[in-house]
């Protein structure tokens, strides 16, 4: 038990360092060129097939009766489209600016879905798990429509037209983000009993979250140890992806606070699925901006760490201060 504590306390900072560690050695193993393509197409298989996964058995744990739309979720989804599109249109019209990488890097972040994992720190928090996991899966229709639909034009491919390049992202990321959801429900619906095993083991979900994660930092480590970005642009990145963090969380919360609840909207916006960021990056975007979402990694849990201790502090205090009262009253 003390293992498994440890690996969980610190499985952001272990997934990280191997994944940086792990591809220094690799590369340091004198391998031919066959088993580097071979690696590769693994790899390219595996880490989608993860991502997959984890949302297949997060979905397996959502009791559809429980998912309801509500205000908020329309203002946040309305938000991130439009960043994302905004950004786009920019890029569309300015194909050769030196700002294309950095500006790809705030799209990745800010069109990036909520984390499989958001639900657990929303209920930690005192939000409501029902309401992230409804957003979390419409966010995730969402980005399936919105990629396909405009990286054509951010990146064209000088091989084929507009459609053919949509069709072909759209069959690469429908069945990473809505075919999960689907079969899950198609679990739920005629394999309940084992629906029901399958949730009742969530720590599934943690394993492959850091084996994901680890692939992922690799692939990013790859990323930059071949580009030819300069270091200003890199660093430039690692701020953007500072900054859309707290930009997300902050303006989740504010329009939480419209609607009596600050922790849930804040979540859904801030903290996010990173590990899919990673793959978005180095699949359709430059792929050195991979690495916002590397960083985008810590930021979002350094933040949720803070809210954790506050939250904790917070409750511990009125737990005092009830248990004062009721001496008190027991005095009277």
């Amino acid at each position: 038990m003390k293992l498994i504590n440890f690996l969980r306390e610190w499985a952001l900072i272990i997934a990280i360092l191997a994944g940086v560690l792990g591809y220094f050695v690799y590369i340091c193993i004198p391998f031919g060129p066959g088993v580097h393509t071979v690696t590769s197409k693994v790899v390219g298989i595996l880490q989608p097939l993860l991502i997959f996964t984890m949302l297949f058995l997060t979905f397996c744990r959502v009791d559809p009766r429980e998912l309801k739309l509500k205000s908020w979720h329309v203002w946040i989804l309305l938000l991130q489209t439009l960043f994302f599109t905004g950004i786009g249109c920019v890029l569309i019209a300015l194909p050769h600016s030196s700002m294309r990488i950095i500006l790809e890097g705030a799209m990745l972040c800010l069109i990036c879905p909520t984390a499989t994992a958001g639900a657990v720190i929303t209920g930690k928090l005192g939000g409501s798990v029902s309401e992230i996991t409804t957003y979390t899966i419409l966010i995730n229709i969402v980005v399936a429509l919105l990629i396909p639909a405009l990286m054509p034009f951010v990146h064209p491919n000088p091989d084929l037209n507009v459609w053919e390049a949509g069709l072909r992202i759209l069959a690469k990321v429908f069945p990473l983000l809505l075919l999960p959801f689907i079969c899950a429900m198609g679990f739920r619906r005629f394999l309940p009993e084992l629906t029901k095993r399958i949730a009742s083991h969530p720590d599934i979900s943690f394993y492959l979250w850091a084996v994901a994660l680890s692939l992922a930092i690799a692939m990013t480590t790859r990323s930059i140890w071949h580009s030819s970005v300069d270091m200003t642009t890199q660093l430039c990145l690692v701020a953007v992806s500072f900054v859309c963090c707290c930009m997300q969380f902050a303006l989740g919360r504010w329009i939480g606070s419209h609607y009596g609840d600050k922790v849930t909207p804040g979540q859904s916006f801030g903290q996010k699925n990173t590990v899919l960021a990673i793959w978005m990056g180095y699949t359709f975007f430059t792929p050195v901006t991979a690495l916002v979402g590397g960083f985008y990694s810590i930021w979002h849990n350094v933040i949720n760490s803070y809210q954790l201790h506050a939250h904790q502090h917070k409750v511990s205090n009125q737990n005092k201060k009830n248990n004062s009262d009721n001496a008190d009253k027991q005095d009277l």
